[in-house]
């Protein structure tokens, strides 16, 4: 048995060019390669099967019993092999019934954004938001999910590419006419309640360590499991809600909340879309991280131009 390490899988290709066109000249011609090329590499099958495969008769080459034994077997091979090489066929959004997966916060510009480029551009298709859960990174390399965001406050995981976005600032909102509007202090900072988001362990704990680390404590009023209850719950409250702009960006207008820069320094955020590296190259997930990328850089955009309108 010859070991396959020895074996040249162009040698089959050309093989089978061999017993398709009966002749090394036309074999040369369909693989675009000299007849002496052919020549020789029919004289190494040789060698390497131990049979004279084709032979000249009548100015004809004619294959040996071996040789008609051994095309059946190797065109499959090769049709195998093909099949393996070709790229993935293009992802049609038009056409696609496809479910996607995605974990992403609930912002509620992000969201609409997202339904309306998929809803014109993809109708068949089906999208689930769900919840940031505490094994996200594990969720994603197992390709349950297939695009997650998250602070980028940590090295990637294993098995996962990453795309960072632009660090965004972080500001405080509150009701018009909440009473620490008029006299904006740290005191009044730390002194009225604040909402949590629990989206990410990361991105809270850096407001709470900066806060413990210049020896300060705020209130907290109440816990939220995503940024979408934030708003409504500070225009019906004097409670105070502090996070990126691009997360409030569409609220801070339906809820006539005010934007206000925290008077405690608190750090800047980078957050970052993750996926599987082993379907970074999947048609479908191409798709639907450029659509989500490119949505998300649009609410951006949106909020960088409110941010010109942020109240000091």
């Amino acid at each position: 048995m010859t070991p396959l390490h020895r074996l040249d899988l162009n040698l089959l290709v050309t093989f089978e060019a061999l017993m398709d066109e009966g002749s090394v000249a036309k074999a040369a011609e369909r693989l675009n390669k000299t007849p002496s090329a052919v020549s020789h590499a029919l004289a190494r099958l040789r060698e390497q099967v131990g049979d004279p495969l084709m032979v000249k008769v009548g100015g004809k080459m004619q294959p040996s019993p071996f040789a008609e034994t051994l095309i059946e077997d190797v065109r499959p091979i090769l049709r195998s092999i093909q099949r393996v090489v070709t790229p993935p066929e293009p992802f049609d959004p038009a056409t696609s019934t496809r479910t996607f997966r995605i974990a992403v916060p609930a912002i509620t510009a992000l969201i609409a954004e997202v339904f309306a480029r998929i809803n014109q551009a993809a109708p068949g298709v089906s999208l689930e938001w769900v919840n940031l859960g505490p094994h996200l990174y594990d969720a994603v390399a197992d390709e349950e999910i297939d695009l997650a965001l998250l602070g980028a406050d940590k090295p990637l995981p294993e098995g996962l590419m990453e795309q960072k976005m632009p660090t965004l600032e972080r500001y405080t909102y509150m009701r018009r006419g909440h009473p620490a509007a008029e006299n904006w202090n740290k005191q009044a900072w730390l002194d009225w309640p604040h909402v949590m988001v629990g989206m990410s362990n990361a991105a809270r704990q850096t407001v709470e360590d900066r806060v413990a680390r210049d020896g300060m404590e705020r209130r907290i009023g109440a816990h939220l499991p995503e940024f979408s209850g934030v708003a409504p719950l500070l225009a019906r409250t004097n409670m105070l809600g502090t996070s990126a702009q691009l997360f409030m960006v569409e609220d801070t207008r339906t809820y006539g909340l005010l934007a206000k820069r925290p008077p405690v320094d608190l750090p800047d955020i980078t957050f970052r879309f993750f996926w599987s590296a082993r379907l970074s190259q999947d048609p479908g997930g191409k798709w639907l991280r450029s659509l989500v990328i490119a949505a998300y850089e649009t609410i951006h955009e949106r909020a960088v131009a409110a941010g010109n309108e942020t109240d000091e």
